[in-house]
């Protein structure tokens, strides 16, 4: 039966990160201001003009058994570890839940990159015999959703929306629609990324998206300062339960956040610039809130998605202005954890999620002096220090090349 207007809710939380190897480590390191970018030391990279990165905290290798990882590409490998988190946490797996009414969608921008481009250098240097004969599915992009799948036991549906950085996004939407149609009880859903490599780095630094600050890592990612020149690459997942209220609380699972209402919209503007006014984004912030039932007034804070390109962040900002006005509380995480591409909106949806939880906006690091832009100028972009307010309802909102727009809307639990 269709439940359209049915309350869906977090119950499981999961990541592994450029700050840390789980929820609670990369949370207490965002607000402590710390950094996950540092300076790659790799032969390769010395004639790249770009080269920064920020790393997972924790080796994949500490969290998984080498067996396993052995088939698993490295998208696939974290995809698994936060997605495993997240259940754990949950408790879902105790609840007694049928396989068939377990679902899983979980987004990547790129997929196998590193299996990909790794296996032909095998088969360049030793021919065809010595292939892996796991490389497909480790190089395929729905890999990480059906190894998620596969860990979970669901059987409900295992889907890999692709959507460039608003992968990750358009999961949890996925999530919150196949809750609502009663196509299942439980949805697992997140994003993965893990392509730190010669080729997405040149391909990168040839569009000139990619922060140059070579000699201060920390301080490269730069949303909406003056100084930004682009952003930082980084590789994690992240991974969010999903369930109906009604039987979250039926078996007492702990509630972090109410998934209140999520839209998307295109551009139809351009491949990879954004619409400069910010349209598309503008009309997918007001479609979530009207999915909501809410209306701009109702909104205490935003995470950008921010990514720290000249063009990008102001459109953004031009977004979140005429769509939610001047009195909400900014943050643009990926001034730490640096760019996730597929995982970013899961990521920061988590970030979203745990401001409203604990009633605390992340600050915004390296905004030294904020960009002349008059949307810019006119947001109340939180930096510095976080900031302890009254939180009941935010906005998490993430873009894509291809035009691609996606905003979640969470309200307290």
């Amino acid at each position: 039966m269709s439940t359209p207007t049915a309350d869906v809710v977090v119950t499981g939380l999961g990541a592994t990160t450029p700050l840390g190897g789980d929820v609670p480590s990369t949370w207490d390191a965002l607000l402590a201001g710390q950094s996950g970018v540092s300076r790659i030391t790799d032969d390769w990279i010395k004639d790249y003009p770009a080269q920064l990165v920020a790393r997972l905290k924790t080796d994949p290798a500490d969290q998984i058994d080498r067996v396993r990882a052995r088939r698993l590409d490295r998208s696939q490998q974290v995809a698994v570890i936060a997605a495993e988190e997240a259940w754990r946490e949950s408790g879902a797996a105790d609840a007694g839940v049928a396989p068939e009414r377990v679902a899983v969608v979980f987004g990547t921008g790129i997929g196998g990159a590193l299996t990909l481009l790794g296996q032909d250098d095998v088969l360049e240097e030793k021919g065809p015999k010595r292939v892996s004969p796991f490389t497909i599915p480790m190089l395929m992009p729905n890999g990480p959703a059906a190894a998620v799948g596969l860990a979970i036991g669901a059987k409900g549906g295992v889907h890999a929306p692709v959507s460039a950085c608003a992968s990750g996004a358009e999961a949890i939407r996925w999530g919150l629609d196949l809750l609502r149609l009663d196509r299942a009880d439980v949805v697992l859903v997140g994003g993965t990324e893990a392509c730190v490599h010669p080729l997405p780095m040149a391909g990168f630094a040839a569009m000139r998206a990619m922060s140059t600050r070579n000699d201060e890592p920390e301080r490269a990612s730069r949303p909406f300062d003056k100084a930004r020149d682009g952003f930082v690459l980084g590789e994690g997942a992240a991974a969010i339960v999903l369930e109906r209220a009604d039987a979250a609380k039926a078996r007492g699972a702990r509630i972090h956040a109410r998934l209140a209402g999520a839209a998307g919209t295109a551009d139809g503007y351009d491949l990879v610039a954004p619409h400069p006014e910010g349209e598309g984004a503008a009309r997918a912030i007001t479609a979530a809130l009207r999915d909501a039932g809410l209306t701009a007034a109702d909104v205490q804070h935003v995470n950008a998605h921010a990514t720290s390109t000249p063009v990008g962040d102001t459109a953004e900002a031009a977004a979140i202005l005429s769509s939610l006005g001047e009195n909400v509380l900014v943050s643009a995480t990926k001034s730490q954890t640096g760019h996730l591409l597929g995982a970013a909106g899961a990521l920061e949806a988590i970030f979203t999620i745990l401001a409203l939880r604990e009633q605390i906006v992340p600050a915004t690091a390296n905004l030294d002096d904020p960009d002349d832009d008059a949307a810019v100028q006119a947001l109340d972009i939180v930096r510095h220090e976080p900031r302890r307010t009254t939180l009941t309802a935010a906005v998490n909102d993430s873009f894509g090349f291809g035009g691609h727009n996606m905003a979640l809307v969470f309200t307290t639990a």
